[in-house]
Order: structure tokens, then sequence, then C-alpha cells
């Protein structure tokens, strides 16, 4: 189901970079932390900002054979306004946008980044990934995969397919 798919650029293993010469940006500062987020008895609901923190998820390109450690941030395949959280609706939606139209590895990076937030998020928010409209040439193929419960399941029981997965998400945050 899910191994391939296109993303953030390099499919470097061994052969040519899809994206060999990236454009970089600037990564956006630590929030700083209010009072009210510092006091206990006060609720603190989950936001856009509190997504994008979970810093580990985006540092995935380091992975991809760039040859130096690059997060999908410095990529601009994840940004915060691409975030949408309602907490009171228990919703979390992300879009991501890969560096090339044709990247192979945007499957990869839309599942790593849904478990990463399954890993990280209350088990009652249902969670969308999915690729920024028009910035992908399999974008709905993707999409499909990456909304469909089951094949999601039957990936995460690819034994080598979590083990990439999980050394995504233990790169660099």
């Amino acid at each position: 189901m899910m191994g391939g798919g296109g993303g953030a650029g390099g499919g470097g293993r061994g052969g040519l970079l899809e994206n060999a010469n990236p454009l970089i940006y600037e990564r956006s500062g630590e929030r700083p932390v209010t009072a009210g987020e510092e006091d206990e008895q006060v609720p603190d609901s989950i936001d856009a900002r509190e997504i994008f923190d979970i810093r580990c998820c985006w540092a995935l390109a380091g992975r991809w054979g760039f040859g130096h450690p690059l997060t999908l941030e410095e990529l601009n395949v994840v940004e915060q306004v691409r975030i949408q959280v309602s907490d009171p609706e228990s919703t979390v939606a992300v879009a991501f946008t890969p560096t090339i139209p044709h990247c192979s590895m945007a499957t990869l990076i839309g599942l790593s980044i849904k478990v990463k937030l399954l890993r990280s998020l209350p088990q009652r928010f249902k969670m969308d990934v999915h690729i920024t409209p028009g910035t992908h040439a399999s974008e709905h193929a993707v999409n499909k995969q990456l909304a469909d419960k089951e094949r999601v399941a039957a990936a995460l029981e690819n034994t080598h397919l979590l083990e990439v997965v999980n050394q995504c998400l233990s790169a660099r945050s």
C-alpha cells in the first residue's frame, strides 16, 4: 500500500537525488511559553502551533539523502499556516507540500506525519494528513491512501515499512 509515494525530495539511496538543490527556508523560533500555559489550573487546548511544535515529525527530511539534515520546515514541506486544529471538535488537519511535483516520498512523508500525530495526540482526535492541493502529480492517489484507515493500519503491520517510519521519526528535532 504505502510504500513508495513522493515527498521532500531525496529518493537518494544510491541514485540521483530527485531535488538536489532544494530551496531552504528559515526555521521558526521556539514559541514563548505564557503564564497561562504554565498554570496547571487552566486547561491547555491544542492549537496549530502545538501541532507544529511536534518537531520530531518535521525532522524527516534528514532521512531523504540530502547529505545534510534538513527539516520539513526548512524545505517548506510543512508550515504552521497549513495546520488546522479544532480542539473542541477533536480534529487536526495537516497539509504538506512536496518540494517537487513528482516527488517519490510523498506517501512516506504523509504516513510518517500521521503516525507521529497518532502517537502524540489523545485518541479523541481525528486526523487528516494530506498533500496541499495542486502541488503533487499523484495528489489524489496519495491522499486516498492516507485517508484509508485500513490501508494505514496494514502499512504499519509491515515491519520493514514501520522500521522506515520509525527511522524518519527518530531524526533530529
